[in-house]
């Protein structure tokens, strides 16, 4: 077991934090889960920098759900200062427990740095944090910023820019039809995949996507 410091509160556990670097992947698990079930802000700087350099995904994963069991507060600023990062990791799983914390106040911090950002995983995190925190003034000209990547990445960034565009719901679909009118044979293709996974969100995205093609080699009249 890992023991929980409950003595100085404002002061870190020296081996609890030990157990957060430790070579195995199950002792940092466990020390994580200890740490959100027996919430301890003092602990916060040291979570949210593990996050940056934690290489196992179930870690990465009980990090971001310790953080969620903290005080928004203490938590919010410090992962928005993350996002500032120049290590991927970092703002990548900052932007997804920012998503799951789901406070408006981080909003703001969804820049459309990070929206365009070059790294694929980190732009995904961030479309996907984008919907869950934007305000309802902002949902169109956020569905015309992620409208503008329609057509780049392979199948799994294509897959998540239609799903997170599909979550903005019907503000989308003027935005889509601007996408379909595009010179561009992919950006048409993919925006005709959103606009059918909005109309039918179990038709699934491979085959939106092949319906897509077809329509735009064979031409609607053969759809």
């Amino acid at each position: 077991m890992v023991p929980v410091n409950t003595t100085h509160p404002n002061s870190p556990d020296t081996r609890l934090l030990a157990a957060l670097s430790a070579d195995s992947s199950s002792t940092r698990l466990q020390a994580v889960l200890m740490v959100g079930t027996h919430p301890d802000e003092s602990v916060v700087d040291a979570l949210v920098a593990r996050c940056a350099v934690e290489p196992d995904f179930f870690v990465r994963d009980m990090l971001t759900w310790a953080l969620t069991r903290l005080p928004v507060e203490v938590t919010v600023p410090r992962l928005r200062a993350e996002l500032r990062s120049a290590h991927a990791q970092a703002r990548s799983q900052a932007l997804h427990t920012l998503s799951k914390i789901g406070d408006p106040s981080a909003w703001p911090a969804i820049t459309p740095s990070l929206l365009g950002d070059a790294d694929d995983e980190v732009a995904r995190s961030a479309w996907r944090a984008a919907v869950v925190l934007v305000p309802q003034g902002e949902r169109l000209r956020l569905a015309e910023q992620l409208a503008a990547r329609l057509g780049h990445g392979d199948r799994a960034v294509r897959l998540s820019l239609s799903q997170a565009l599909v979550a903005l719901g019907e503000v989308i679909e003027p935005v889509l039809r601007t996408a379909l009118a595009s010179a561009d044979p992919r950006v048409r293709a993919h925006a005709r995949a959103t606009a059918g996974l909005l109309r039918d969100p179990d038709a699934g995205f491979d085959l939106a996507v092949d319906e897509a093609t077809r329509i735009l080699v064979l031409g609607p009249e053969q759809g």
